[in-house]
């Protein structure tokens, strides 16, 4: 039997303009909070939801890094979390292949859970995000 190391994923994407200058942020902790590793980057001109999907696979990627194999993802998108969980459906072809390079990254985990939090749960991963935004401005 395989020993589970567990963390818990914070992400969030932000978008000045929607379309605009984009970023993600990505906070990964162990059970105690205390950071494992976290990402702050600009990913160029593109949409809200585009740097909401981007900051998940960058946030997994973090993870499958540092050997985590159950994994606890919260964002505060409710669109991202309710696709996919399967309750929405994904109609937007661009958001189609995020979704499905999602859904495989996180079929590498033997354990994952995806919960939509309100903002002020995730002012971590959305303060690593503006914060991309602000030094790249």
């Amino acid at each position: 039997m395989s020993v589970h190391k567990k963390a818990s994923l914070y992400v969030d994407g932000a978008s000045r303009g929607n379309p605009g200058p984009s970023s993600i942020g990505a906070y990964l902790c162990d059970d105690q909070g205390h950071e494992i590793k976290s990402v702050s980057q600009t990913i160029g001109q593109t949409t809200n939801n585009v740097a909401e999907y981007r900051a998940l696979i960058e946030g997994c990627k973090l993870a499958r890094s540092q050997e985590i194999t159950e994994l606890h993802i919260f964002s505060d998108s409710q669109l991202l979390v309710r696709q996919v969980l399967g309750q929405y459906k994904v109609k937007q072809p661009h958001l189609k292949l995020l979704w499905q390079e999602a859904k495989d990254i996180l079929a590498s985990f033997e354990v994952f859970s995806l919960d939509h939090v309100p903002r002020e749960e995730n002012q971590k991963a959305d303060a690593l995000a503006n914060q991309a935004l602000d030094m790249d401005s």
